[in-house]
């Protein structure tokens, strides 16, 4: 993805959305807990809560402010924002994308600490089905 997708971008995006949520909703059908993490921004996250079926559903969005994230990015060896800056994806991220289910800063918190924070907090603060 880039800071202006094509609409051939935007239909493989959706599609592997959609597939994602029919994986999702095939292993909780067969009685798994399921965890499905992408990134999902604007008006695609409220979509992908639609597309996955099984209830009930949480929905975390893990947030680290955008200095954070830049910092981790350069640490990163494979580098996963390409030329798009990341307070730029950080900004139109918060604008655009509805507060719907538990928002967590993860920014001061290890992954440790952020997954007892999801843990926590997911059916409480995130359940939105």
């Amino acid at each position: 993805m880039t800071a202006e997708p094509s609409a051939e971008a935007w239909r493989q995006l959706r599609l592997r959305y959609d597939l994602a949520a029919s994986a999702a909703d095939r292993y909780a059908a067969a009685g798994f807990t399921v965890v499905l993490q992408d990134v999902i921004l604007g008006a695609e996250l409220p979509a992908m809560v639609d597309r996955v079926r099984h209830r009930p559903l949480a929905v975390v969005v893990l947030a680290p402010s955008p200095e954070v994230v830049a910092a981790r990015e350069d640490a990163r060896e494979k580098k996963g924002y390409g030329d798009w800056p990341v307070a730029d994806l950080d900004a139109e991220f918060r604008a655009q994308t509805p507060r719907i289910g538990l928002w967590l800063d993860s920014s001061a918190l290890t992954p440790a600490r952020t997954v007892d924070e999801i843990l926590a907090r997911a059916w409480t603060d995130g359940r939105v089905g």
